[in-house]
């Protein structure tokens, strides 16, 4: 059994560009489906947000039309509502990497709010990555890459294959007009590698110890890639 520490937003919303207030937070499949296959098996997962506090889901993720009709939004429901860790989070700035053997961050628009500029989150990003300890990030958590920095300023992601929520998604969901800025421009900006893979399809992007995924249906096969990694 290994530890896997699980690093959410702690934002409630995501502030657009005409400075209105998106609710928001994470995204329930995000953390359901890997916390599901880690703890399946025999892993431990314990949760972190910015200042300990309690994350907030995204109530959006829990509607019947994105779970697959009502009996698939019951059930998210209902796997969130047994995540007793969500319930008790540490705080991220207390974090020592040495005591877990993966990370993982799951999205929703929440990241793009705290996570993005957190150094907390940034300093525990390199530190992982560095590790050569597996990361897994998905759809909106590569947000918070863009606060990792090295020394000299540049990211430690620049270089890396990797893939996030598109410019397409966000277009398609009818908030990238409103938004202050795009996850896939910023991602390409520090110098990553993006991959774009077709608008809410499964696409997951491996490369050295980071493992990326697309959106929230990528969730899951970025679950299995992370569990063969933890071996």
């Amino acid at each position: 059994m290994a530890k896997i520490l699980f690093v959410l937003t702690g934002a409630d919303h995501w502030t657009l560009a005409d400075g209105t207030r998106h609710p928001s937070g994470y995204w329930a499949e995000e953390a359901v489906a890997p916390y599901r296959a880690l703890t399946a098996a025999g892993h431990e997962v314990t949760v972190a947000t910015p200042g300990g506090v309690v994350p907030t889901v995204d109530a959006g993720s829990l509607a019947p039309e994105v779970n697959g009709g009502p009996e698939g939004a019951a059930a998210v429901t209902a796997a969130l509502s047994e995540m007793s860790a969500l319930e008790r989070p540490i705080k991220l700035d207390e974090v020592d990497l040495a005591d877990y053997a993966a990370v993982f961050y799951p999205g929703g628009h929440g990241p793009m709010e705290d996570l993005a500029v957190d150094a907390d989150s940034g300093a525990l990003l390199t530190a992982a990555l560095d590790s050569g300890k597996p990361l897994g990030v998905v759809c909106h958590g590569p947000a918070a890459l863009l606060a990792a920095r090295r020394e000299d300023g540049t990211s430690p992601f620049a270089g890396y294959r990797l893939t996030g929520f598109t410019n397409a998604e966000e277009t398609q969901a009818g908030l990238a007009d409103k938004a202050k800025w795009l996850l896939q421009d910023r991602l390409v900006e520090i110098g990553a590698d993006f991959q774009e893979g077709e608008p809410w399809a499964p696409h997951v992007v491996t490369d050295r110890n980071l493992i990326t995924g697309q959106n929230p249906s990528s969730s899951a096969p970025l679950a299995v890639e992370l569990l063969k990694a933890v071996g």
